[in-house]
């Protein structure tokens, strides 16, 4: 599912919000989550999962092309632990 048929899925349940109100909170949400990410936090939603920053130390690598050995910096990666129910209801389908 992208951003938008999440936007439009959500005004069709929701038809009391307009599409722009809709849209607005999803960008919100996800701004505010990329924003706490970015600060090193952590974000929990409880039932659904809990996002963080995983740090991915540095690492000796080859240049497939030439084979020469190439050092890759560390690096903090996004990462989503999913929850409980979440894992449940993924499974029972």
């Amino acid at each position: 599912m992208t951003r938008a048929e999440l936007i439009q899925n959500l005004a069709a349940i929701h038809r009391d919000l307009t599409t722009q109100d809709v849209e607005l909170a999803v960008r919100t949400i996800m701004d505010e989550m990329s924003r706490t990410l970015t600060k090193g936090g952590r974000v929990e939603i409880r039932g659904f999962g809990s996002f963080n920053c995983n740090l991915r130390p540095s690492r000796k690598a080859r240049n497939p092309k030439t084979g020469d050995p190439v050092l890759v910096p560390a690096k903090y990666v996004p990462h989503f632990k999913p929850g409980k129910e979440l894992r449940e209801r993924v499974d029972s389908d």
